[in-house]
């Protein structure tokens, strides 16, 4: 009988995806504290633990939720996986997308094959609309112009997204992540040209030519409470390439603050 392994992260997304497969087999790096129940595994023995996978009958893997890089123990790595180390090391060195590409070439050469969230769950990943308030023109040209940056980055493997207010870029998204970067801005907002202008926009992409089987950009109703209180007027996603958790919640937040959702075409 074939299976699917979820190999769950942190935040809400794990949970998510566990309850919409029958009955997974849930693993999760021993560093993680993902929100379901979930047995831990470590990166120095992977090959041991595909093993274990393909000996349950795994055929199917799915990531889900944010992965910290784990502290590498030498002393644990079994013969095998040394073998494979150098792969590893030379993606985490490039950067986070490298590291995780890697990873998935390692999953596929065991012949596991690696499922996307949105084959799991599409109704996460929504499509071009406008989910609460309505940007205006001026919204959607410092969209356009944090577009611009994030796909910028992309070649860098820095971040996945950046906040814009008329037409200026107050913060981008680096190692610290989301909420560090809206912080940041919220700090600087004394910088806008015009204190009744536009408020800004955060917007959210995958960086160009990302396996967009794992590590997808993420937002929710936490993401939209923390643009509320960076005094931010909207978030602005590439539409089909964002997972929205906890959609309702998300724009009732939104509606409440005030704020546009807009997947963006």
């Amino acid at each position: 009988m074939s299976r699917i392994a979820l190999i769950a992260g942190e935040g809400l997304l794990a949970p998510a995806i566990a309850a919409a497969l029958d009955e997974p087999l849930v693993y999760a790096l021993h560093n993680l504290n993902p929100q379901v129940p979930a047995q831990p595994f470590r990166l120095e023995r992977l090959v041991p633990f595909l093993d274990e996978l393909t000996d349950q009958g795994v055929t199917q893997v799915v990531f889900a939720g944010a992965i910290r890089r784990p502290r590498i123990e030498p002393d644990l790595f079994d013969q095998r996986t040394m073998a494979i180390v150098p792969r590893i090391l030379m993606g985490m060195q490039s950067g986070d997308d490298a590291a995780l590409r890697a990873v998935l070439d390692v999953f596929e050469e065991a012949g596991l094959s690696v499922l996307s969230v949105d084959q799991v769950l599409p109704d996460l990943v929504p499509g071009e609309g406008v989910l609460a308030g309505e940007p205006s023109a001026r919204d959607k040209k410092d969209a356009e112009r944090a577009a611009q940056i994030v796909q910028g980055m992309g070649p860098l493997d820095v971040g996945q997204g950046a906040v814009v207010a008329q037409g200026l870029c107050l913060a981008i998204e680096a190692l610290p992540g989301t909420q560090a970067m809206l912080e940041f801005a919220a700090l600087h907002s004394g910088l806008k040209p015009d204190p009744n202008g536009p408020k800004g926009v955060l917007y959210k992409a995958p960086k160009p030519g990302q396996d967009r089987r794992i590590d997808l950009p993420t937002i929710g109703p936490d993401t939209v409470r923390q643009a509320a209180a960076a005094g931010l007027g909207g978030i602005a996603w590439e539409a089909g390439s964002v997972i929205l958790l906890e959609r309702e919640a998300a724009i009732d937040a939104a509606n409440a603050a005030g704020l546009f959702l807009w997947a963006r075409p």
